[in-house]
């Protein structure tokens, strides 16, 4: 369930040369909620996350984090934000705990109590002790994303995070990312590739295309309630479920109709009772990968799918 807004990008644009690279971006991030970044390659998506953390000067507008500005408050801004950038990088002759008590001195305030707290949250605390060479990358994702939690941030930007990770490695990232956002109240921004990932993660997905925000989408209103149905002859099949005033689209196999399920059985009577032969009715469900190529014209990503 999202909270209150923490982050708002204002009008926020980028010119390199005669370029624009990033066009008026408006857009709101709340707490407790996770956002995903889409977008096809070479959309905006790296500049925009640079410009939210300060490492590029927007050519116009702003990034405001908890009321302060990038621009004007960089450090009290900086200091609400939390990073992981694909693999993050650690000190592999050390322990993962040494690892996280080095960062720990870049943030007053942080005690041995909050490094055993978010070592807890990552569940990491057997192997904690270890030098980091040990660890597969999934741990040290985990450690990673320990380190990000270190000093309680109420942002979390997280670019590519499961890069490299296996099917079972990105489902534990996932869950620890959704627990974390829950508990911690923490606002999540992940820009990533893989869209099946994306899918299951966020609570809304915002996309970029040629530097402009095409679309915001809650993922609950992506997941519309459809049924495939195949039925003969075809084309009958089709002026019947159009007569219903429902929703109804061509497939490769039958019709796509979009409506509640207490609607199905009336639309099978129909059909049966027009004399059709029916041969299936079954849930139908568009992928993102689907739905973001439509968003898009197309758009070209660089890996739609985990593999």
């Amino acid at each position: 369930m999202a909270g209150e807004p923490l982050v708002q990008l204002k009008n926020l644009s980028k010119t390199i040369g005669d370029k624009n690279i990033i066009k008026e971006l408006d857009l709101t991030l709340n707490t407790g909620e996770i956002t995903g970044f889409l977008g096809p390659n070479g959309a905006g998506k790296t500049t925009t996350i640079r410009m939210m953390t300060g490492l590029m000067r927007p050519s116009a507008g702003d990034v405001v984090i908890g009321g302060k500005s990038i621009q004007a408050d960089y450090e009290e801004a900086i200091a609400q934000v939390g990073v992981i950038v694909e693999n993050p990088e650690m000190y592999k002759y050390m322990t993962g705990y040494k690892n996280l008590l080095h960062f720990s001195r870049m943030h007053p305030g942080v005690r041995k109590e909050r490094i055993d707290e978010v070592v807890r949250q990552v569940g990491l605390q057997n192997r904690i002790q270890e030098k980091v060479k040990s660890y597969s990358l999934g741990m040290r994702q985990r450690l990673g994303l320990a380190q990000a939690l270190l000093h309680n941030p109420k942002f979390l930007i997280l670019d590519e995070p499961t890069n490299g990770l296996d099917p079972a490695g990105i489902r534990e990232f996932r869950l620890y990312l959704r627990k974390i956002a829950a508990e911690n109240n923490v606002a999540v921004f992940v820009s990533s590739h893989l869209l099946s990932e994306i899918e299951l993660l966020c609570d809304r997905i915002a996309v970029i295309q040629n530097g402009e925000l095409i679309d915001i989408k809650d993922m609950h209103s992506l997941q519309k309630s459809q049924y495939l149905i195949v039925a003969e002859p075809a084309e009958q099949a089709g002026e019947v479920l159009k007569g219903i005033g429902f929703p109804v689209e061509a497939h490769e196999k039958g019709w796509i109709i979009t409506t509640e399920a207490e609607h199905i059985p009336g639309a099978a009577k129909l059909l049966v009772g027009a004399g059709l032969s029916l041969y299936t009715i079954q849930p139908y469900r568009t992928t993102l990968e689907d739905q973001f190529l439509e968003m898009t014209g197309g758009g070209q990503i660089a890996e739609a799918r985990a593999k």
